[in-house]
């Protein structure tokens, strides 16, 4: 797919978890953290993933000072011996807790996006099926239909 160039008529992209904060005054936030109103992890959900892949990176770099240091430790050829396959292995496993990260984030983000998604149904079922008459009412009237019928 081609990039469009770059118009400044075009209003910036931002996404809608980031969106949400923009809408909010601090009172209103203050609220939503009391009442439970509102969920507010899934947007922080998104910070919390860039900086766990902050800390797997810094690990990344952990990895490649230590082959480098248990190769130059001793001199001779089996000391690189010995640091070529703890490079491989600390990177495939920096590779794999990457992933696990990514999939544990990407399990918060569905949930809350499931709550979300119940939250619009409930209110669409509760618009579409409000009963015209109290549930008191309906029952009276529905006790009185069997009587007569």
């Amino acid at each position: 797919m081609p990039r469009r160039p770059f118009s400044p008529t075009r209003a910036p992209v931002v996404r809608p978890s980031i969106r949400s904060f923009g809408k909010t005054s601090p009172g209103e936030v203050m609220m939503d953290l009391l009442t439970f109103d509102r969920l507010l992890t899934g947007p922080v959900i998104h910070i919390i993933y860039w900086a766990g892949l902050g800390l797997i990176v810094l690990g990344g770099f952990a990895v490649v000072g230590g082959a480098v240091g248990l190769a130059l430790n001793e001199p001779g050829w089996l000391s690189w011996v010995l640091a070529f396959p703890t490079l491989i292995i600390g990177l495939l496993a920096l590779a794999i807790v990457s992933l696990l990260w990514r999939s544990f984030c990407e399990l918060y983000v569905a949930l809350f996006q499931i709550a979300a998604d119940l939250k619009v149904m409930r209110a669409y079922v509760e618009q579409d099926h409000a009963p015209a008459a109290g549930p008191t009412e309906a029952v009276a009237a529905s006790r009185e239909a069997n009587r007569n019928g």
